[in-house]
């Protein structure tokens, strides 16, 4: 229908003219319905909702009902191909017009239509009907929940994923369309939606991610609203693999582009941040390279700096962590009522979490060079190599801020604390010296946190363990943590993580970690350990425990080099009288040293015949364990009569071993 272009033309001349139509639409002829809707569209205004109500209570479902069956081909009277595009394109306008009333488009007869319009759309690609279809569906589905769940349930995602890389880029149809997919993954359970449908929602996605490259609109920011709600949500992982089967890189390319393009530009501070929520994602299926290298916008002979993705994600991240840290502790600690603010600080909270999640990504990547600056600077250059080092040092240094402010303020539990000290240990690990004054500062406090779920610290000595690992290399190192009392953190978390009783193989790393910790502190003689210590007496019955039922050498030895250095500290007289060590505890810890001592004579054997360069790095491992646990044992074993003569009534195993 188009809206009357003469402004001389008066209410009064028009309602006649209305009144014929109606006429029309009563009379009994399907012919003379048609005539009155051919009349209808050279006048009526669409915005008119009262001259549409009337029409559409005139005329009645049926009729249009039977022109667009007639103009799709199923009716009964097809009539020639001619007839029915024109009995289907005024059938769709006519209907497209009708939904402009949302109690009209709400109603059961324009619901049990969309599965004709689909069929339509389908048939039609190219089609001057296209865009009255998409707002036909447009209108239907957001009148009433049963319209969108009717359009979904039709296949209306199928048929949406199909058809949006072949609309007109910025063109009203591919806004419907995107608006469409919004409500259907906004509307209806996502459960469902993601895992039936994730092959349609990449192809949505690489649809959607072309218009974000390409527009220079409002729409740009409307395509990055859905992607970043497609990839964010928490069921989104089959679309995640469905992207990664893609046969190309042009949909992560063009994500590339538009985020670049938002994130150098000055747009509200939300856009900014679902740019950050989308690089997230994107980073999470494709990998952390992404970040760098030269992209070309399609069709375009212009290309951006290798470098210019990342050094923009880096300073927008480390901007919104600053504000979002500072707002944060306002909440916390200042506002007069900090319950009432709760939900507030939730939010905050998971913007927090992707901002430091990206940090965190972009420390992956800068270590993945290897340390080698020269292997940088053959991707980025030395300048940003510099520029993003330097950043990363002062985020860490405003995170260690926060965490002090937390200390001052006594709180030791929270998920924001915790989020805080797994970015800290991520770069630690790297820079295990970086703001290293604070580090030693607060280090004790930051074992002690907790996230909202522990009971008991467990994560942030988990994140921390590769720096901590790194730093009792060092006598100053091994000082801070028994200074402070930090290495009885990692004792605990290492029995928390035996106890479990089910390991993962990242358990596994990380229990290795932490006793290369616990042995390197052991092993420097400068430090010294109260002997009857209970963190070390508990430490001694899990060991023996854990590697009662393994058959790993690396895990008997390890277990065994770390007995007996505790065991150096004490007497079996001292440990019976302690009240969480028994007789059956130095049964076990006799099984364990006996079956080092085994297993060392058996590697001996295998390899007195092999060159330094032919023994594996495991063995020389082993055979390193071994030393340590002989020379202990030399130092204890007139201490502990029962696991002496265990060891000796076994057999001669000599303290022979390959060095």
């Amino acid at each position: 229908m188009e809206e009357h272009a003469s402004s001389s033309s008066s209410s009064s001349q028009l309602q006649p003219s209305l009144d014929d139509c109606l006429k029309l639409f009563r009379g009994e002829r399907d012919e003379q319905r048609l005539a009155g809707l051919l009349v209808l569209t050279k006048f009526c205004n669409k915005d008119d909702h009262t001259a549409i109500r009337k029409v559409y209570d005139a005329l009645g479902p049926q009729f249009l009902h039977r022109l667009l069956r007639t103009g799709i081909g199923k009716g009964s009277d097809v009539g020639s191909s001619d007839n029915r595009d024109a009995y289907l394109q005024l059938s769709i306008t006519v209907l497209a017009a009708f939904c402009r009333v949302p109690q009209i488009a709400a109603s059961e007869e324009m619901i049990n239509k969309i599965p004709l319009i689909l069929e339509a759309i389908s048939r039609e690609a190219g089609s001057p009907i296209i865009e009255d279809c998409y707002e036909y569906l447009f209108l239907v589905s957001t009148a009433s929940e049963e319209g969108v769940q009717t359009l979904y349930k039709s296949g209306g995602l199928n048929v949406l994923a199909s058809q949006m890389m072949i609309l007109p880029d910025g063109s009203h149809m591919i806004e419907l369309a995107l608006r469409l997919v919004q409500i259907i993954v906004i509307k209806l359970p996502s459960e469902n939606v993601y895992s039936e449908h994730p092959t349609d929602l990449s192809l949505v996605v690489c649809a959607v991610a072309k218009q974000f490259a390409v527009l220079q609109n409002a729409l740009k920011f409307e395509a990055l609203h859905l992607l970043s709600t497609i990839l964010s949500n928490r069921y989104s992982a089959p679309v995640y693999d469905a992207l990664r089967l893609v046969e190309n890189d042009v949909w992560s390319t063009n994500l590339w582009i538009g985020i670049v393009a938002i994130l150098q530009n000055r747009v509200a501070p939300s856009h900014k941040l679902h740019a950050l929520v989308l690089t997230e994602c994107v980073i999470s299926i494709v990998g952390e390279r992404w970040l760098i290298g030269e992209m070309n916008l399609t069709g375009s002979q212009v290309s951006l700096p290798a470098d210019r993705c990342i050094l923009l994600i880096l300073e927008s991240s480390r901007v919104e962590i600053a504000v979002l840290l500072n707002d944060l502790a306002y909440l916390k600690y200042e506002a007069s009522n900090a319950s009432s603010n709760r939900e507030n600080i939730l939010v905050k909270q998971r913007n927090l979490g992707v901002a430091f999640s990206l940090v965190e990504k972009i420390i992956k990547l800068i270590s993945s060079f290897g340390g080698e600056e020269s292997t940088a600077n053959a991707i980025i250059s030395e300048s940003t190599f510099t520029n993003i080092i330097s950043g990363l040092n002062e985020t860490i240094g405003v995170v260690l801020d926060y965490i002090r402010d937390a200390k001052e303020h006594g709180q030791m539990k929270g998920d924001d604390l915790l989020a805080a000290v797994r970015v800290i240990g991520s770069y630690l690990a790297e820079a295990p010296d970086a703001c290293k004054d604070k580090v030693i500062e607060l280090l004790g406090y930051i074992l002690s946190i907790e996230g909202e779920d522990e009971l008991s610290p467990f994560y942030s000595i988990c994140f921390l363990l590769p720096m901590l690992c790194q730093i009792t290399l060092e006598t100053g190192g091994c000082k801070i943590l028994a200074s402070s009392g930090a290495f009885r953190e990692v004792v605990g978390y290492l029995i928390a993580l035996i106890d479990q009783n089910n390991f993962t193989s990242e358990d596994n790393g990380s229990i290795f970690l932490a006793c290369d910790t616990i042995l390197n502190l052991l092993l420097k003689e400068q430090i010294k350990f109260p002997s009857d210590d209970p963190s070390f007496i508990r430490l001694l019955v899990a060991l023996s425990r854990w590697a009662e039922g393994m058959d790993d050498a690396s895990i008997i030895m390890m277990a065994s080099s770390i007995c007996s250095l505790i065991l150096d500290l004490t007497s079996e007289e001292a440990l019976l009288n302690h009240p969480d060590f028994t007789s059956g505890d130095v049964g076990n810890l006799s099984k364990l040293i006996r079956r080092s001592f085994v297993m060392c004579g058996q590697l001996t054997n295998s390899c007195s015949d092999c060159t330094q360069d032919l023994i594996s790095d495991d063995a020389k491992a082993e055979v390193d364990l071994f030393q340590i646990i002989t020379s202990a044992y030399s130092s204890w074993a007139d201490r502990f009569p029962s696991i002496k003569q265990a060891v000796e009534s076994s057999g001669p195993f000599g303290f022979r071993c390959v060095s």
